[in-house]
């Protein structure tokens, strides 16, 4: 799934499990690692490649059949940051640091769990790296029928949210009563 989507749907999880917890999550760190994985896997050669770009390396942002394989080492970011096994071990890491759970983080598993039915071919989320390589060989979220089904869940869910929130405050409002 893009990255604006991996924010939205992280940001609304969010905002349903504070809602319903009580518990004081900051939307914008759920929003952080919401799109963390892609960050941590894909920042380095995006910037690579638009310096290239900008300084005139390159006539295009995106790589060519012709290009050298630069960016290979990319490929273990992606598996590490996609993998629920090292999701939960840094999750536990950060609980024994901080003595609490950060659930803000769980927003990064749920980019893993939107990813494998959102990702085929060389993106296949192998979701138990390193200890399999197994990829579930699902839809391209890039495909035009998803995209319009998944902005409009995403549309329709912050629509409701807002909703929710509205008819909260006039509730608790004193000028309401």
């Amino acid at each position: 799934m893009d990255i604006f989507a991996h924010a939205l749907w992280s940001s609304a999880a969010a905002k349903l499990f504070r809602d319903h917890s009580h518990y004081p999550l900051r939307l914008g760190w759920a929003a952080f690692w919401g799109v963390f994985p892609d960050l941590f896997s894909f920042s380095i050669p995006a910037i690579v490649r638009i310096w290239w770009r900008v300084t005139g390396t390159t006539h295009s942002l995106l790589p060519d059949a012709q290009s050298a394989p630069h960016f290979q080492w990319v490929w273990p970011l992606y598996h590490c940051s996609h993998s629920f096994l090292v999701f939960a071990v840094v999750f536990g890491l950060v609980w024994v640091i901080l003595r609490r759970p950060l659930f803000e983080m769980l927003a990064w598993a749920l980019h893993i769990l939107i990813d494998i039915p959102t990702h085929s071919g060389i993106f296949a989320v192998h979701f138990l790296w390193p200890l399999s390589t197994y990829g579930f060989n699902g839809i391209r979220w890039e495909n035009r029928w998803f995209l319009a089904l998944n902005y409009t869940a995403l549309l329709t869910l912050f629509a409701w949210l807002w909703l929710q929130t509205s008819k909260a405050h006039a509730r608790t409002s004193p000028t309401a009563r």
